[in-house]
């Protein structure tokens, strides 16, 4: 049974959470007095070598299966496939036009989503305070996997409901294992 959509007040007043951004003025002194051979490079131009550099980061993790091990032993980031939501996942755009609460059905993908996963949790990554360390990715990154997941989502691990994802990097097969192993079977 459909119930009816509740059509959001795009004029109500909003809450945003005030943010420090890490690129600040603060942050290029300090990185300049450290490394004073780049005390004439532009404030600009070391934003955008930093902001290029994340985007290289986050088209690696869409791009490889195993995603990408993050600089400084800080962890793993990577994409991976999930069973689908056990609550409705609303598909806003139709149940606006349709004034019914429609899910969204994911039917290029079986009902699959697509997660981006960050783990520290491996003790190559034993660091202090490492479990207060957490992951949240910028609306570019977010907007680029829910493009390409579609179409790659059969490349991306399947992760399993309460599953450790430090189990996934610590997986040595055996040599029976590796006897019927086919790289290009799925």
């Amino acid at each position: 049974m459909l119930n009816n959509f509740k059509k959001p007040d795009l004029n109500a007043s909003r809450y945003r959470e005030k943010r420090l951004n890490f690129l600040n003025k603060n942050f290029f002194e300090k990185f300049k007095s450290k490394y004073p051979k780049h005390k004439n490079v532009n404030n600009e131009i070391l934003k955008s070598i930093v902001r290029r550099y994340n985007q290289n980061l986050w088209e690696g993790v869409i791009e490889f299966r195993d995603g990408v091990e993050l600089p400084l032993s800080l962890g793993y980031l990577f994409i991976g496939t999930c069973a689908p939501s056990k609550s409705i996942n609303t598909n806003y755009a139709l149940s606006n036009s349709y004034g019914k609460t429609l899910p969204n059905q994911n039917w290029e993908t079986d009902g699959n989503l697509g997660k981006i996963f960050y783990t520290n949790w491996s003790t190559k990554y034993r660091f202090r305070n490492r479990e207060f360390w957490r992951f949240t990715a910028c609306r570019k990154f977010k907007r680029a996997v829910a493009k390409s997941y579609p179409e790659k989502w059969t490349q991306y691990r399947v992760m399993k409901n309460k599953y450790r994802i430090a189990h996934l990097f610590n997986f040595k097969p055996t040599q029976k294992e590796l006897e019927n192993y086919n790289e290009f079977e799925i």
